[in-house]
């Protein structure tokens, strides 16, 4: 399923890519080539996949090849709070023409590091409640991006759980405390448990190294399914919390497609993949003249459901047919 714009202006997007770079051109000093500075949350490129590879296709579909008319400046924090915010301020102090951030974590960073260079972030949670912007319509100030409606989906999430886990009763909500929303998540998933006659159990993880304990908390804590908060950490750690939640026994649900497809059980969200190859379209009409105040906000408005079936049979779990009727993809 599609997210974020719609197809019609998805290909009148890409329709314009040939023109893209001569107007950015004349937006810059003559002689001198654009310089996007973009702060990740991970480690490296390869544990940003397969989000870095859809950023850097989306800007080469709209005409921008690196080193010819356009400079990548990368950075990678590791998950280190002091990384972000000196990495925030590295980028702001080379001048980049326009900061990208991605993840929810590292939007407030950048927005700290400048009020001048426009930002444009992209798996940010909440933009309005982490006041990154004024409002999603008219954002304000020098910030706007893509949301991924990440608190608003956890009681979707746990409901889903509720209609595949027998006699589901103990729900345990896994979350990195350092994230800006991990409130936001925690309160939106006791209200929903609440709503649908559960118990959620909040299980904090500062770093990869706390997984194992973690996980054997939820044991002697009698957890019966397991629901992702969003987050960079997470996302890293998403092959290591497969292979335990196996291990335990605990039917997980994820945030998107690539935790599926990492063994989590289910996941549901947006197409985040196609979220990172259309956010390039915000730099370019950045590049071109247009305030980062002008451009609204985008959310998703399509949500993919994705079903592990290997997963299912690993837990000796039958997922109704009624159920994968409803899965956007079902992986074998």
């Amino acid at each position: 399923m599609a997210i974020g714009i719609g197809r019609r202006q998805f290909i009148t997007a890409l329709g314009g890519a040939t023109v893209a770079w001569p107007l950015a051109a004349r937006a810059q000093q003559p002689g001198t080539m654009p310089a996007v500075g973009i702060l990740w949350h991970a480690g490296n490129p390869s544990e940003e996949q397969p989000y870095f590879d859809a950023i850097i296709r989306g800007f080469k579909d709209l005409g921008y090849v690196e080193g010819r008319n356009i400079r990548f400046e990368h950075r990678f924090p590791n998950e280190t709070p002091d990384r972000f915010r000196d990495m925030a301020a590295e980028l702001v102090a080379l001048k980049v023409d326009v900061l990208v951030t991605v993840g929810n974590i590292t939007a407030p960073y950048a927005k700290n590091a400048t009020t001048t260079i426009p930002i444009v972030f992209l798996f940010v949670a909440d933009p309005v409640g982490l006041k990154l912007v004024d409002s999603l319509a008219h954002p304000g100030g020098n910030i706007t991006g893509l949301s991924i409606l990440a608190t608003d989906l956890m009681a979707k999430r746990i409901e889903l759980l509720r209609d595949i886990v027998p006699q589901l009763s103990r729900v345990a909500l896994l979350y990195n405390p350092a994230e800006p929303s991990a409130g936001q998540y925690l309160k939106e998933g006791q209200t929903a448990a609440a709503e649908l006659g559960l118990n959620v159990l909040p299980f904090e993880l500062r770093s990869l190294g706390e997984i194992d304990g973690v996980f054997d908390s939820m044991a002697q804590d009698g957890v019966h399914a397991l629901v992702l908060g969003p987050g960079g950490l997470l996302f890293q750690g998403r092959n290591s919390l497969q292979k335990l939640a196996l291990r335990h026994g605990m039917p997980t649900c994820g945030w998107s497609r690539e935790t599926a497809a990492a063994g989590l059980l289910i996941s549901y969200g947006p197409d985040q993949v196609d979220m990172a190859h259309h956010m390039p379209a915000f730099v370019d009409k950045i590049l071109r003249g247009t305030k980062p105040a002008d451009l609204p906000v985008e959310q998703p408005t399509r949500f993919q459901l994705v079903v592990n079936q290997t997963t299912a049979k690993a837990l000796n779990l039958a997922i109704p047919g009624t159920f994968l009727a409803r899965a956007d993809e079902v992986i074998e």
